[in-house]
């Protein structure tokens, strides 16, 4: 077996997979500062090598072959781990243990960025590198090492390490309400806000109350729970967020619970690609927050 013909060069490689990932040698060059030209003469060198045809024509467009798509989607992962490899090497130039992490930007800001403090004054030599991300997490695309959601079940193909189950707890301003010992009926009267990825779960509440749903007034969604919470400060109605991300709210009495909490079905995971499980920072971050939920 020729492996010089099994390990095609790295710009012939790069040419291919940006062609692939637009479907279009034209965006590809753009992507990669080249000539659409010199894009098309890196795939055909490439199909020469494999003895394949990657591409075929349809019109003025070039569409991958099954052949081509399979290759693609393999090759995409392994240049993923490439990139985050070389990435990691840099920035271990600089730290000597730094974690790139994506988190829900209201559990970010809620809950992580509070709990800090202790943790740098557990682990002073790790750095964390902290982005806002909502939804999945394409870890071949994006610089990081790993990701905090929220989900049903865990994530496909990717270590998923449970850290609490989501439990959803119906939130309303103090001054929005004449008493502070209101029943789970009092809904009836207010407007129901909700965030756009679990709108569905007044449902449930009510459900556990055993309240009427075709009573149920909702009113405005937001993407974002942190925007909700404002919108509940703001006497507009009332939440049903986690109640892990409104325990000081309710302690201080700037927000009152209604009725008892209700699990979602959900639960937070710390989420990242296999190969990243032995990265030091990622090892001593998974810890601490197993032992900090």
């Amino acid at each position: 077996m020729n492996y010089r013909k099994l390990t095609p060069s790295m710009s012939v490689l790069l040419a291919f997979e940006a062609a692939a990932r637009h479907e279009s040698y034209t965006q590809a060059a753009q992507e990669l500062h080249l000539s659409q030209s010199a894009v098309s003469r890196q795939v055909q060198t490439l199909e020469q090598q494999l003895g394949v045809a990657l591409f075929r024509r349809v019109g003025r467009r070039v569409v991958l072959t099954d052949v081509g798509r399979r290759y693609y989607l393999e090759l995409h992962d392994a240049l993923g781990r490439i990139r985050s490899a070389s990435l990691q090497a840099m920035s271990d130039q600089v730290t000597a243990g730094s974690l790139r992490l994506a988190t829900l930007p209201t559990f970010g800001s809620t809950w992580l960025l509070p709990r800090l403090h202790d943790f740098y004054q557990a682990h002073p030599d790790v750095t964390l590198h902290i982005h806002s991300r909502i939804g999945k997490i394409d870890f071949a695309l994006e610089p990081l090492d790993a990701v905090i959601t929220v989900d049903v079940e865990p994530w496909p193909g990717l270590v998923s390490v449970r850290i609490a189950e989501e439990v959803l707890q119906a939130v309303y301003c103090p001054q929005q309400a004449v008493s502070t010992s209101l029943s789970p009926a009092w809904a009836y009267e207010q407007t129901l806000l909700t965030v756009t990825s679990h709108s569905q779960f007044w449902s449930r509440w009510f459900s556990r109350y055993q309240l009427d749903h075709r009573r149920m007034r909702l009113g405005p969604s937001f993407e974002l729970t942190s925007h909700l919470l404002q919108a509940v400060r703001a006497q507009i109605g009332l939440g049903l967020v986690p109640l892990m991300l409104v325990q000081n709210e309710l302690k201080r009495g700037e927000l009152c619970a209604l009725g008892e909490p209700i699990t979602s079905g959900r639960a937070y995971y710390l989420v990242f690609p296999p190969h990243h499980a032995s990265l030091p920072a990622l090892q001593v971050f998974r810890a601490w927050i197993q032992q900090n939920q």
